[in-house]
């Protein structure tokens, strides 16, 4: 029914907006934080936490319009696109932004599929999660 579909696009942007204002908030905490080897201006954090925050959840949103036209159903895994697609779509939206290396690159993309795995494993393995991906 129409409910059914308005309410899980009203969660869908509400999720996006949240997702937004967490990378601004975190930003916003980050450049509160003394650290000589910083790439960014603290002075942009409002900039940079919503390139972060609208990268992240487009390229979320991206992967699962994707996801769905390939015929993957929700909740189950796509890998290696269920750790790459948020990465991804912050890199792309902040990339100008900050003089990052392919190294500075390799190191992230590495380190943030190897810790979403973790944190999916972790939350199964104490039951706030169904499934381990």
């Amino acid at each position: 029914p129409i409910s059914q579909r308005w309410l899980g696009n009203h969660k869908t942007v509400m999720g996006f907006g949240f997702g937004v204002l967490a990378a601004v908030v975190v930003t916003f905490v980050q450049s509160r934080v003394a650290w000589e080897g910083a790439l960014v201006s603290s002075g942009h954090w409002t900039a940079l936490g919503l390139r972060f925050g609208v990268g992240a959840m487009a390229g979320d949103s991206a992967k699962s319009f994707v996801k769905r036209r390939v015929g993957i159903a929700p909740g189950k895994s796509w890998i290696p696109w269920d750790q790459l697609d948020f990465v991804l779509g912050a890199l792309i939206f902040t990339w100008g932004c900050s003089p990052l290396s392919w190294p500075d690159l390799a190191t992230i993309l590495l380190l943030s599929t190897g810790g979403h795995i973790l944190i999916n494993h972790l939350g199964y393995w104490i039951g706030i999660r169904d499934v381990k991906w």
